[in-house]
């Protein structure tokens, strides 16, 4: 599965929406998950879990821990995307 920026931004749009009850406008690229989204660790593990399902991708501790906007994890996701597209 190959996706855009903006492809990945809404589905995760979406999921932020259904599993917190989110605004959705509320929810934007630039939108601090803890300060703007009020979602806290927890909320991130779960959030990492419905990712891993959605796209069969492993994410990495490391890699959550340096996790601070919308944004963030969308380059996560699209970047692990293209690594597994060019491996495949």
């Amino acid at each position: 599965m190959k996706a855009s920026r903006d492809e990945i931004f809404v589905r995760l749009r979406e999921i932020l929406v259904d599993s917190f009850e989110l605004d959705a406008g509320a929810v934007t690229r630039e939108a601090h998950l803890l300060e703007d989204l009020d979602l806290d660790s927890i909320d991130a593990i779960d959030l990492a879990v419905r990712l891993e399902e959605e796209t069969g991708l492993k994410l990495g501790d490391d890699e959550l821990r340096g996790v601070r906007r919308v944004d963030d994890i969308v380059e996560i996701v699209h970047s692990k995307l293209a690594g597994r597209a060019v491996s495949a």
